[in-house]
């Protein structure tokens, strides 16, 4: 994948009346330029970049499921985000230091409309698929719904059309764990980084199951007197995204979560989703309790001739990064044309 920056020369302004001067968004594509290549646009999730090849490289490169010789791939980082994108670390115009928590709050839909600037700027006109998982799928469906004659077909894994309260109750406990931390308040790169880790302990909880701590964290000594072996795999998680991440970007992209609500000034969420053109599928997991499929089958009943699909995983949420058998299947039969699908 070969990485890109695009600098907007003017002003973008964001859904709530806020303005960023001349954003900056990071991008990756599966060739150095664009050259009226079939086009997959990849929607990342919340904390990833944006080389799908680093997150979801079981499913994206040669004689994969995202192969690059079939398709232009384009893959590009939210604001917000701390991976090259405009964001909290990013220098504030106004004062010439970091933003920090004086980011504006950026929307779902803002984070389509700034992706939507670079698809003009690359000088594609049609999105033959858009894909996301998670967080990801909030960036997908709007892009279906803001850009219904852009976008052919449409991928939505375990994820939903509004945020749920059991979402933001998740996302709000990271907000205080993050808070709870001191040095938040220092407004320096590495503030707030205990508190960070502490957040990550928690969404993990949300990521995946009873079942998959059972499969991969059990302690197997029938004689244990103190189980320790899953408060380790916490500690270890939580380190893990505190030294590649910031709590500044963190919070400021689990705001962004909370903004999602397709059905916002449309008339609600039914309305909105039936105006979708794209041929979709909806993908489910089972065991997910971050986005339950009944969530995914609301969204497969209202898009007009939307296609459900489900995927068992002992793992919950993460089972889109890591059933990624099962995901190649579905979506293979999905892109397969109809008189070939059922042979």
């Amino acid at each position: 994948m070969y990485l890109h920056s695009y600098h907007s020369k003017e002003p973008f302004i964001l859904e709530n009346g806020q303005r960023l001067s001349e954003p900056t968004i990071a991008y990756h594509t599966s060739a150095p330029k664009y050259n009226g290549q079939k086009v997959l646009w990849i929607c990342h999730a919340l904390t990833a970049n944006s080389d799908p090849t680093a997150w979801w490289e079981v499913m994206t490169g040669p004689g994969k499921c995202f192969d690059p010789l079939e398709y232009f791939i384009v893959c590009a980082n939210i604001l917000g985000s701390c991976y090259g994108s405009t964001g909290p670390m990013s220098l504030n115009p106004n004062t010439g230091a970091p933003y920090y928590d004086q980011f504006p709050v950026v929307s779902v839909r803002d984070w389509v409309a700034a992706h939507n600037r670079l698809r003009i700027h690359l000088g594609i006109k049609e999105i033959d698929t858009v894909i996301g998982a998670s967080v990801g799928g909030f960036q997908a469906l709007e892009y279906a719904i803001c850009h219904r004659d852009v976008c052919k077909r449409l991928v939505l894994i375990a994820s939903n059309a509004r945020v749920s309260p059991w979402n933001t109750a998740f996302n709000e406990s990271q907000r205080m764990a993050i808070l709870a931390d001191p040095t938040y308040q220092e407004y320096r790169p590495e503030g707030g980084e205990r508190g960070l880790a502490a957040a990550r302990s928690i969404a993990l909880l949300s990521y995946r199951s009873n079942e998959g701590y059972l499969l991969s964290q059990e302690e197997l000594n029938t004689d244990t007197f103190m189980a320790q072996k899953a408060a380790s795999y916490q500690q270890y998680q939580g380190e893990k995204l505190r030294k590649r991440f910031d709590a500044y970007s963190y919070m400021a992209l689990t705001k962004t979560f909370d903004t999602h609500n397709a059905g916002r000034g449309r008339g609600g969420l039914e309305k909105a989703l039936q105006s979708i053109n794209a041929q979709t599928l909806c993908i489910g997991i089972t065991g997910d309790r971050l986005f339950p499929p009944c969530e995914v089958k609301f969204m497969a009943r209202h898009i007009p001739e939307a296609q459900y699909a489900s995927i068992d995983s002992d793992f919950g949420h993460d089972g889109f990064l890591l059933e990624w058998k099962s995901l190649t299947k579905i979506i293979t039969a999905f892109n397969q044309p109809p008189q070939y699908a059922n042979s």
